[in-house]
């Protein structure tokens, strides 16, 4: 009895571990432009409606959104894209101008221009 108790406790914690297999949330923080708490709700919104974003979280002051989401419904980059389609740059995509222009004017943030030599 102690033998199949003993084997019991060795091999449920690697059965356990085998069905988390698979699934791969990843914690990741980038910058998103923005100023207000309307860009906030706007920019979480945007990454909630994600398929697999798990957490989002902006923040004002730094600018920077933290965001747990699994790696095997999303990529990071197809996340900043839609991001950016609300209206906010982060770093790898650029939002639309004519979307960046219908923010309100409380959303208006310093936009960096692309130098081309």
């Amino acid at each position: 009895m102690k033998k199949i108790l003993l084997i019991m406790l060795i091999t449920l914690p690697l059965a356990l571990s085998g069905q988390s297999k698979g699934k791969k949330n990843v914690k990741a923080t980038f910058e998103v432009s923005g100023n207000c708490e309307m860009c906030q709700n706007r920019i979480q919104k945007a990454a909630f409606s994600v398929k697999g974003v798990k957490m989002a979280n902006w923040d004002i002051p730094s600018h920077l959104i933290s965001v747990i989401y699994d790696s095997n419904k999303i990529s990071l980059d197809s996340l900043q894209h839609t991001i950016a389609l609300a209206g906010h740059d982060t770093p790898l995509v650029k939002a639309i101008e004519t979307t960046y222009d219908k923010l309100p004017m409380c959303c208006l943030y310093e936009r960096m221009s692309i130098v081309k030599n």
